[in-house]
């Protein structure tokens, strides 16, 4: 598994998940620009993602929707607020409701993610998510986020493999 660690910190109100992959930091950057391929990670593997639109610049939306294995759903959306290909992407991630709204009840989290690539043909990926309160940490860490971006991101080796 490419997963090295995920630290909850509450001090800082993130939760930050690191893992490596034996490919360039290109293919790694294509993960989080490419929606069919980010649609074949993002969620864990009981709760593939959909996503209906993906804009991967600065200013630019997503709309996802995740499915449950008896076929509940749970939608998302993203503001993507800084671009730094290949290196850095950062967006807003929500809820939404059926009409893909946003749903303020469980507030908004700041993600940012880092790619390095730490010797040829092997790249470092940090996903950091800052919440806005430790009530918001702990109600998602218990909702299994945790453990849902790391079964997630457990999943990109095999798709790297792939080419």
């Amino acid at each position: 598994m490419s997963v090295l660690q995920s630290v909850k910190d509450i001090e800082e109100l993130t939760l930050t998940v690191t893992a490596e992959f034996d490919a360039g930091i290109e293919r790694v950057w294509l993960l989080w620009t490419d929606p069919r391929r980010l649609e074949r990670w993002w969620g864990p593997p009981t709760w593939p993602a959909t996503f209906e639109r993906h804009e991967p610049v600065e200013g630019g939306r997503s709309a996802y929707v995740m499915t449950g294995p008896d076929g509940e759903q749970a939608r998302g959306w993203w503001r993507v607020t800084r671009v730094e290909e290949p290196t850095r992407f950062e967006f807003e991630d929500g809820f939404a409701d059926e009409r893909g709204d946003p749903v303020d009840a469980l507030g908004v989290t700041r993600a940012a993610v880092t790619l390095d690539e730490i010797e040829q043909g092997r790249t470092r990926m940090v996903l950091s998510s800052r919440f806005e309160s430790v009530e918001q940490l702990e109600q998602m860490v218990q909702m299994g986020m945790e453990e849902g971006l790391r079964q997630a991101m457990g999943q990109i080796d095999a798709i790297l493999l792939e080419g």
